[in-house]
């Protein structure tokens, strides 16, 4: 079994998981360092949610060891850490304060370095849908228990991706230099109260994101979608709630649960204000939350205007080191294409992805599976595809259901391939959010509120 960098307190929540469920009279009593086969003997060495198809609440039913939902050993796994292009950990940074390298020195986070990544350990997860009872199932686990699979370790990117203009790379930095100027690269307002410096990158192609992303090395891609699905999951494992906008709230419940959610995020604006202040560029800069390091909260950030009067602030989220994971400009996705038929053409929006990067593609090709068929209506998510977070009915509203929104258009005829972006944007409001999906865009299609992240894939893990 590979080497998974589990540490000794979480082992030992896990044999007091084992205890959990053997009860008072359990036999000899299990070290930690007996517990890779005692964990394979037990039902529990897993935590998870579940919730029924047929409900409305947000809320899911925490299931499997109550004591790994306290620990939630895969999530208190990721960490920030800076990556090589060679895909190597050059250092990882401080738990507390991402300014900092894990040892007390100043990090160098400009490129210099490396990129800001967060590290997503190795782990087993299992996807199960009940149908007759209605009820959808996640579990997560550190072993490899019957019937689950492997998920690699993977990066992705701290913030929402910059692009190194002089190299043409897609980068993961806090850099304020022209070389890294965000949104449209609007050149003209450098040093002014719109200034694109340090900005996260949008106005960009899903085709190009994947070349600049390439450009760094062949195992760094745009914001991929397995590994986009897996966060969300982990999130909803973690609070047990659909609606990541709940207030956030650092305090846990009387029993050791997260609670709340990460607010509103940067999604708060109107169209026209932002529209009016810098026709939909960026307007947060890239490691806003450097200060939380691998904790979860957030943090203010205002926005001024000419005469330096703040025009609004925004609480930036950060979930275990990944900030805006939703909000403030769309995520171009890769590895995730939908099919969307005129009525005349088949009357299906059909969803497909690709779980190999190496085949990561603008057109359907043989590698995409065929997920399910996402509603042809617009609305607040009732029902997903399921494990793709991706809406298979509509039917719900903002607190209610997964709480996120469904955007889709049908063509007139024939049918067209559209691309799925994904978290929501800074005027998005109640629609945004983890599930938050849009099909209306072909993959050439390139805005000012569309950019994506960084992400990458080591090899043979």
């Amino acid at each position: 079994m590979a080497n998974i960098g589990i540490d000794y307190n979480v082992m030992k929540d896990c044999v007091d998981a084992t205890r959990e469920v053997l009860g008072a009279d359990n036999p000899s009593p299990i070290t930690p360092r007996q517990l890779p086969e005692a964990i394979r003997s037990i039902p529990y060495g897993w935590y998870g949610v579940k919730r029924s198809t047929t409900s409305l609440n947000t809320v899911f039913e925490r299931t499997g060891s109550q004591i790994l939902h306290r620990s939630l050993p895969v999530q208190t796994g990721m960490r920030r850490c800076v990556v090589r292009d060679d895909g190597s950990v050059n250092y990882y940074l401080h738990p507390s304060d991402s300014r900092y390298k894990a040892n007390g020195e100043p990090a160098v986070l400009d490129g210099t370095d490396g990129q800001i990544e967060v590290e997503i350990i190795p782990h087993y997860h299992k996807f199960e849908y009940d149908t007759e009872g209605n009820v959808i199932e996640a579990k997560f686990s550190m072993y490899n228990l019957p019937g689950f699979e492997y998920f690699p370790l993977t990066y992705m990117s701290m913030g929402e991706a910059s692009l190194d203009r002089t190299s043409m790379k897609l980068s993961s930095v806090v850099n304020k230099t022209t070389r890294y100027r965000g949104g449209n690269n609007t050149s003209s307002w450098d040093n002014t109260y719109r200034s694109l410096l340090g900005m996260p990158a949008t106005s960009i192609t899903l085709s190009q994101f994947r070349t600049y992303a390439h450009n760094r090395g062949a195992n760094w891609h745009p914001n991929v979608y397995d590994i986009y699905q897996e966060l969300v999951w982990l999130y909803w494992c973690e609070y047990a709630n659909t609606n990541c906008q709940l207030p956030f709230n650092a305090t846990l419940t009387q029993d050791g649960y997260r609670q709340g959610g990460l607010g509103d995020g940067v999604t708060t604006w109107t169209s026209s204000a932002w529209n009016s202040f810098n026709g939909y560029n960026p307007v947060v800069p890239v490691g806003t939350t450097l200060s939380l390091g691998n904790r979860t909260g957030v943090v203010p950030y205002s926005v001024k205007n000419a005469s330096g009067n703040t025009v609004i602030t925004f609480q930036v989220p950060s979930w275990r080191g990944i900030e805006n994971l939703f909000g403030h400009v769309w995520a171009h996705t890769d590895g995730i294409l939908v099919n969307v038929q005129s009525n005349a053409a088949g009357g299906k929006n059909l969803v497909y992805v690709c779980h190999d990067p190496a085949h990561f593609a603008d057109t359907i090709n043989e590698h995409y599976e065929l997920q399910g068929e996402q509603a042809r209506t617009e609305g607040y998510t009732k029902n997903i595809i399921f494990p793709c977070i991706v809406a298979s009915s509509v039917g719900a509203d903002s607190s209610t259901g997964y709480a996120d929104y469904n955007y889709t258009n049908i063509p007139s005829s024939g049918s067209e391939v559209r691309c799925v972006l994904l978290g929501g944007y800074a005027y998005s409001g109640a629609h945004a959010g983890l599930a938050d999906a849009y099909s209306r865009n072909a993959p050439s299609d390139a805005y000012a509120i569309v950019g994506s992240r960084l992400c990458f894939t080591p090899s043979n893990t």
